[in-house]
């Protein structure tokens, strides 16, 4: 029976490494239209990621841009060519907080050219307000919020993203919900 199982176990390993090969593989193939067709179906997400992490929009800019070059140089990294936009949202929030920490480190305003307007052309009302009270959240709660209910990314995909346990992931999101809800509330009361 014991070698029943262990032959089962070095199975299951021998195709669970087969897969991954595969898989990276696949990867490898991604070529440069392939890769292009990707990004711009995640471009407005990479955008709205960033606008909410960056206080400046130039730096947000900047930031997607620097997280494209690091995605086409480092794309033999990629494992899964499903999880293409979750690896490549990883790298974006990377560089946003790079980007942040060097600011921090020059003891630059992080702050210079943040009240810069961001609107959007037909948005509607209470836009605004919303906008500053997800701003307004700690980025903890903020980021797992944005990514899951904004840009429509599941659970396990920000936990990946994020780095952290799915259950984190589910805590931060209700929580977030939660805080901006209030926050809400008090400005309608005001």
């Amino acid at each position: 029976m014991e070698e029943f199982f262990a032959r089962a176990n070095r199975f299951a390993r021998a195709k669970h490494l087969i897969n991954r090969q595969a898989k990276e593989q696949e990867a490898k193939e991604l070529d440069e239209r392939q890769f292009s067709q990707r990004v711009r179906a995640c471009e407005q997400k990479l955008y709205n990621t960033a606008r909410m992490l960056l206080p400046c929009q130039a730096d947000c800019e900047d930031a997607v841009q620097e997280a494209l070059f690091k995605a086409w140089a480092r794309l033999d990294s990629l494992r899964d060519t499903g999880r293409f936009e979750a690896w490549l949202m990883r790298i974006l929030i990377n560089e946003c907080k790079m980007l942040l920490r060097r600011r921090r480190a020059h003891r630059e305003s992080a702050l210079t050219g943040a009240e810069e307007d961001f609107r959007v052309p037909d948005a509607p009302p209470g836009a605004e307000e919303m906008r500053a009270a997800l701003r307004a959240l700690e980025e903890k709660y903020r980021l797992p919020l944005l990514l899951h209910l904004a840009e429509g990314f599941e659970v396990v995909d920000v936990a990946r993203m994020l780095r952290l346990s799915q259950g984190a992931v589910k805590w931060r999101i209700h929580r977030g919900r939660q805080l901006l809800r209030a926050a809400l509330e008090q400005e309608v009361r005001i």
